[in-house]
Parts: structure tokens; C-alpha cells; sequence
């Protein structure tokens, strides 16, 4: 379907199933679009952009940097593998990080490194500390 107003229910809501909705802009009003659909709806889990221009695409992929927790270039925007790539929405669709990912855990943990010595050093040698040697 296409839809003239940006604020189209179909372009807003997190709808899961299929469906295609399609809002036609201007060439000239790119930046406007692209700000447009940063701030158009209060969810953020997933996008896309499809460009041969690698300054759009650059373009894009800045403006957008909030828009969408899965962010995809030129690529289907479905089909993230759990526990293989990241996977999360942003705002009013989720925390950035669900579980099945690594990243999830750093949420519920507060790592550390110790490091114990059981025999005392008696000297403490780096290189940079030896006497220069003669030539």
C-alpha cells in the first residue's frame, strides 16, 4: 500500500506480519525524509535502507542512528540470528540488547579481573629498566 501521510498508521505502529507500506518523497526533500522518519514513531526496533548511493547511504545510516535498534543496508530487514548477531529494538520496542545475545548479560553482571601471585616476586625486571649494554 502507499501511503501520502507520513504519519500513517501503517508507517507508525510496530505491525508484525506481512506487510508493505510504502510513503513516496521528493528527491529534493531527502534530509526532511530522513528526519521524518526519525522522529515519526515512538518505536524503534528495526530498518532498513535500500541505495546505490554510498552517501546516502552514509547519510542515512547517521540521521537513522536512533531510528532502529536492527539497522540493515541493502539487506531484507528480518532474519536476525539469536545468539549470533545482535538483536534489539530502541525506544517503545525494546532495551537494545535481547536475551539470547552475549551483550545481554554485561546488563546482569559487573565483571572483574583478579590476578593473584602465590610466591612473592623478589625482583621486579622489565627490559626497558636493564642497565644499556655495551656495543
Amino acid at each position: 500500500m502507499e501511503a501520502s501521510d507520513p504519519g500513517y498508521r501503517l508507517l507508525c505502529e510496530e505491525i508484525f506480519g506481512p506487510v508493505v507500506t510504502a510513503y513516496v518523497y521528493d528527491d529534493a526533500k531527502w534530509a526532511e525524509t530522513l528526519q521524518i522518519v526519525d522522529t515519526t514513531s515512538p518505536y524503534a526496533l528495526t530498518g532498513a535502507i535500500f541505495a546505490q548511493d554510498r552517501r546516502a547511504i552514509v547519510e542515512a545510516t547517521s540521521a537513522l542512528r536512533n531510528a532502529a535498534g536492527n539497522f540493515y543496508v541493502n539487506d531484507k530487514p528480518t532474519g536476525a540470528v539469536v545468539a549470533q548477531q545482535p538483536f534489539g529494538g530502541g525506544r517503545a520496542s525494546g532495551t537494545n540488547d535481547k536475551a539470547g545475545w552475549s551483550n545481554n548479560l554485561m546488563r546482569w553482571s559487573s565483571p572483574r579481573a583478579v590476578k593473584e601471585t602465590s610466591v612473592p616476586p623478589l625482583s621486579i625486571g622489565y627490559p626497558h629498566m636493564e642497565p644499556d649494554s655495551p656495543a
